[in-house]
């Protein structure tokens, strides 16, 4: 049952709508993953003209990111906080962090900065998703759940398609983060009071013994090398795209639309597919994910042209959020009612891949800028992931309610 809201809090006397939770954890992971996370990929094109970043640099500046994000999921399985509280610090140091990349002074600043803004970025999607799922009604239809997740692709194509306008206009990467720094402060603002809502029920999954909500066994850990395959599999086009397209068609007014393309399709595939979890589990959805997707990051290597590196922004774009509802629905599954220390731990492995990812990149890609090899790799984990999760089996059958359990037992 949804707590009513706290006069004190939040200064209002009734409890919001499931539409209203849903909507706000929708713009929370929007600012979270839109900015705080993927910013740097459609500026990534305007820091090369404008700044001479490197693909090696680019790299570097990803993984440092990463690894704030690897760093923050694993102080949210110890954090002790609301939240709430959790969620609110993440967005403001997002906003600040995107802020400051607009008048950072060295490439050393840039990298403590993304490394900030990723830390950040993991505490509102861990405890976000968690207060999301634990505040929407069981029994709620599914397309609430799919708009929580379908804010990281909202947040993906806000950011994409102000980056491309502004590249369009010949402005430069400073006024593109201090732009996005306003537009995540802006979001921080508009859901800021309604996220009080609950924390006498929903924050509780946040104060959590130290250590995993379960013991590690082959199910949780088969489920973390996973998730954590994903994370490594699909971060070299996520990161890369735009460059890549950048390589094959010199006008930015057709290379600027390839991000915005990628957060479109997660959009639109996350609200399509949470209807489907009705009739499909969340592990039958994920492999099938793992496999679409494996698909798309090899279209590049397979079709070396614009016509590639789109269909890699489609499937590519319109799947990593179909697989993060389900990872992060069946670890709620798994865990139960103490299930946010797996929410966190797999998206720790998560981080883990995408560290690797982009210092990968830095090993495999040649002289002449050739992603074939990183991106054929990355399929390649991906098929492997995909067979796993097919032949997995879950230590206990799933009942038809088993996605939409929220509340603790």
């Amino acid at each position: 049952m949804v707590g009513r809201w706290s006069p004190v809090e939040t200064g209002w006397a009734r409890a919001p709508s499931p539409l209203a939770i849903a909507a706000t954890a929708l713009t929370a992971l929007g600012v979270a993953m839109g900015i705080g996370r993927f910013a740097f990929t459609p500026i990534l094109p305007m820091m090369q003209q404008d700044a001479g970043v490197s693909v090696a640099q680019g790299a570097w500046l990803a993984s440092a990111n990463y690894l704030g994000y690897l760093l923050g999921a694993l102080s949210a399985l110890i954090l002790r906080a609301r939240p709430a509280t959790a969620i609110r610090s993440g967005l403001v140091v997002i906003g600040l962090a995107t802020l400051a990349m607009g008048v950072a002074p060295s490439f050393a600043a840039w990298l403590a900065l993304r490394a900030l803004a990723g830390v950040a970025s993991a505490w509102v999607l861990v405890f976000g998703s968690a207060w999301a799922l634990a505040a929407l009604p069981a029994t709620g239809p599914p397309v609430l759940r799919g708009t929580v997740f379908a804010g990281v692709g909202a947040g993906i194509a806000v950011a994409g398609a102000f980056c491309g306008v502004l590249m369009q206009r010949g402005a430069t990467s400073p006024t593109a983060w201090r732009g996005l720094g306003v537009i995540a402060l802006i979001g921080t603002a508009a859901v800021w009071r309604i996220l009080g809502v609950r924390d006498d029920a929903a924050p509780r999954q946040g104060r959590q013994p130290r250590g995993l909500a379960r013991r590690w066994d082959s199910d949780t850990v088969a489920l973390a090398l996973c998730y954590g395959a994903f994370g490594f599999g699909y971060i070299i086009p996520a990161t890369f795209v735009p460059a890549m397209a950048r390589e094959l068609v010199r006008d930015p007014r057709i290379t600027a639309w390839s991000w915005p393309v990628f957060g479109i399709a997660a959009v639109v595939s996350t609200l399509v597919v949470a209807e489907a979890t009705r009739f499909v589990s969340n592990r039958r959805l994920w492999a099938l994910g793992h496999l679409v997707m494996a698909i798309g990051v090899a279209a590049p290597v397979v079709w070396p042209t614009v016509g590639g590196i789109l269909t890699a922004a489609l499937l590519v774009g319109g799947t990593f959020m179909v697989n993060t509802m389900a990872g992060m629905q069946e670890a709620k599954i798994v865990g139960g009612s103490r299930s946010t220390g797996l929410m966190a731990a797999l998206t720790a492995a998560f981080a883990t891949g995408q560290v690797a990812g982009p210092l990968f990149v830095t090993h495999a890609v040649g002289a002449g800028g050739d992603f074939s090899r990183p991106l054929l790799t990355a399929s390649l984990l991906l098929l492997v992931s995909a067979v796993a999760l097919f032949r997995a089996r879950p230590e206990r059958a799933a009942s038809p309610l088993d996605h939409v359990e929220t509340g603790p037992s």
